[in-house]
């Protein structure tokens, strides 16, 4: 197996990195580029995504995950005992483990196990397990449930990168189906969705499912941590009437397209494990037989992306190079606020 990554290199020109929602740009956020790419033949079209009911017919099925994005970043101080280590520590939620425990990059390197890390008076954490080869750490909150997640969307912030300047509010990080905590990143391909154009394709005939996959983080802002696919563990809940209206899509020859890399893994792992619930790690690549999935609506990825190996398992890679060079030729942005990529 080759990572499609090792060979497909293009650069992003930095003025293609959207550092702002389009609706800050001054358009729509279903008013966005789209890129359309024929599964069969590899042929590339250019139109506006508000205009992918062209691309879509009655019996399909759009697949979304409706995994609302949390303020992830939270700012504190590192206790040790009675006494301050560091007064101004970052940590970076990254996978919640249960109701009070999560995994979490700490952005520090005088931490320890036991250490606090003291958020406000009343929300502080404790440093249950610390691995200084990983990147992730775990830690335990002092509040639990809905206590717990009052206090994070009280104190944190959206996680961003380097390319976003500007530190946007959590709202322009959701879809606007969202609806369930649990993503520390915005799933990000459904962003580009208005509910008018949902209608709009239901009025089609176009079939609209649910599932939830809590993203965990990307990248943990340091090169020497690379991106491992197989150990990028995420949690996912599919219901029985979303496996049901896929089932019956695929029987009556419809087409089932997930909206998102995660959806492709959880509707790909469910067909592997049989489980409508649990973690996944699965590694989507141009070997992998895709049983689940006949599309997907995405954004536009980076070279070292592992989200690239994925879209080779849609499309050979010749034709997604072909594609993604047409894309910075024509000026699409990337990233969570840029433009939008459909293969089907």
């Amino acid at each position: 197996m080759t990572m499609l990554t090792e060979s497909m290199t293009f650069i992003i020109p930095g003025e293609l990195n959207a550092a702002s929602p389009p609706e800050k740009r001054g358009i729509r956020r279903d008013h966005v580029k789209l890129l359309s790419i024929d599964r069969k033949t590899g042929r590339s079209e250019h139109t506006s995504f508000y205009r992918i009911d062209q691309y879509l017919k009655e019996g399909d099925l759009l697949v979304l995950n409706n995994s609302r994005t949390i303020p992830a970043i939270l700012k504190g101080s590192l206790k040790r005992s009675f006494h301050t280590i560091e007064d101004a520590v970052e940590v970076r939620l990254a996978h919640r483990k249960n109701g009070w425990v999560w995994e979490a990059l700490i952005v520090s390197e005088k931490m320890k196990k036991g250490d606090r890390l003291v958020f406000s008076d009343f929300l502080a954490a404790e440093i249950i397990f610390l691995d200084a080869k990983k990147p992730l750490q775990t830690i335990t909150f002092n509040l639990k449930g809905t206590d717990l997640w009052n206090a994070i969307y009280q104190l944190g912030e959206p996680v961003r990168y380097e390319y976003v300047k500007l530190p946007w509010e959590l709202e322009y990080y959701q879809t606007v189906y969202a609806s369930v905590p649990g993503s520390v990143e915005m799933p990000s391909a459904g962003r580009a969705f208005s509910w008018e154009l949902l209608f709009r394709l239901q009025e089609k005939g176009v079939k609209i499912a649910y599932l939830q996959l809590h993203t965990g983080l990307s990248y943990y802002l340091d090169d020497k941590w690379k991106p491992d696919p197989s150990g990028n563990h995420e949690e996912y809940f599919i219901p029985e009437k979303t496996l049901q209206s896929v089932l019956k899509a695929k029987s009556a020859g419809g087409r089932v397209i997930a909206v998102g890399t995660t959806v492709v893994r959880a509707l790909e792992t469910a067909a592997i494990t049989r489980n409508l619930k649990g973690w996944t790690n699965l590694y989507v690549h141009s070997d992998f037989k895709l049983n689940m999935t006949n599309g997907i609506i995405t954004g536009l990825h980076e070279p070292e992306a592992s989200h690239l190996d994925m879209l080779s398992a849609f499309l050979p890679k010749e034709k997604l190079f072909k594609a993604y060079h047409e894309a910075v030729r024509e000026n699409y942005l990337w990233h969570e606020f840029g433009d939008m990529n459909l293969i089907v």
